[in-house]
């Protein structure tokens, strides 16, 4: 089968496309298809050897896909050939990547996708929206009626996780660049803060006298100092970008108002919370609620020149698509 692979961790330049030998499913696993794959900003970290974890070479990138059922292990109950089902942990703890015209996937981390849904749209959404559900629901422990805070809330996680709080009955507010604004009042924000402004947090209290319950960033920013001043009692930050940052911890604010600050990346997720929160994500995909906001379609071959652009920052706001069946031109 072709593949976008690697036989050594590096630069984006690393990344081979040709023939390897085709997977076969154990006791428990399901052949798929691959349809089509993304690449997320983790993909470059396991790649680049950023984010360490276990690799066998030669390697398939990627970790999302979204295909059809090719044949199952004895061990199997749930899927037969030809249903279309998505998943978006692979690549990563010993798996194999999606990046290829089949891959294997371990039957408790596959899911229907479900009858009428894109599938190309929606391998868009896959992992940002699990990001933006792992965040709010596990980490951030949203309940109903609080007041959420999103920073970086035109991302693709940042879009997902408006949707989902506004869905789940919370008062969002959301900061954004100037341009966005208004894409994040149509998910649903309250209000949207431009973040270069020079009074954000004095703009932000003003609208949130009460504080913040769950702060989410997204962005990366990180900036305790100033952030944790702004949750209500026992409110929570949530981290999930910015590996590199060290923000001043201002810990009597903390410990003085039950206040917490957590971190997660969605690589370390059992599957049982990936399993959830694919749920939701098909309940929303269903309904029409969750779409990515700008997608660019590229063949498989294109791997490498697609890794390049998402850490130069070249595809900010776009969901890059990889199909297998597109021709391959140049």
């Amino acid at each position: 089968m072709r593949a976008a692979y690697i036989e050594e961790l590096g630069p984006p330049q690393v990344i081979r496309y040709g023939e390897i030998t085709a997977p076969r499913p154990g006791p428990t696993d399901v052949l798929v298809n691959v349809h089509a794959t993304t690449v997320n900003p983790v993909d470059t970290f396991v790649r680049s050897g950023a984010f360490t974890t276990q690799l066998d070479f030669p390697f398939v990138i990627g970790r999302d896909l979204v295909g059809t059922v090719a044949e199952t292990g004895p061990g199997v109950t749930g899927f037969r050939p030809g249903d279309r089902v998505w998943c978006n942990s692979l690549g990563h703890g010993g798996r194999q990547g999606a990046a290829a015209e089949q891959a294997v996937v371990a039957a408790d981390r596959l899911y229907h996708l479900p009858a009428g849904v894109d599938p190309y749209a929606a391998v868009a959404a896959f992992h940002p929206a699990a990001t933006a559900y792992l965040a709010l629901f596990v980490h951030g422990r949203f309940r109903v009626g609080e007041t959420v805070l999103v920073a970086g809330a035109a991302g693709n996680v940042g879009s997902a996780l408006v949707t989902m709080a506004v869905r789940a009955g919370a008062r969002v507010l959301a900061t954004a660049g100037a341009r966005d604004e208004a894409y994040c009042a149509e998910l649903g924000a309250e209000h949207v803060f431009d973040y270069r402004h020079p009074d954000l947090t004095r703009k932000i209290r003003e609208a949130a006298p009460s504080g913040i319950d769950v702060l989410v960033d997204t962005a990366g920013v990180n900036d305790l100092e100033n952030t944790v001043d702004l949750l209500a009692r026992r409110g929570r930050v949530v981290l999930l970008a910015g590996a590199r940052s060290r923000p001043v911890l201002p810990a009597g604010a903390l410990y003085m108002n039950d206040r917490s600050v957590v971190g997660f990346v969605i690589s370390h997720a059992t599957s049982h919370e990936l399993a959830e929160a694919a749920a939701y994500v098909n309940d929303l995909l269903a309904r029409g609620d969750l779409r990515p906001r700008t997608v660019e379609v590229f063949p498989l071959r294109a791997a490498t020149d697609v890794h390049a652009r998402t850490e130069e920052g070249g595809l900010h706001g776009v969901r890059p698509v990889l199909r297998t069946d597109l021709p391959v031109t140049g």
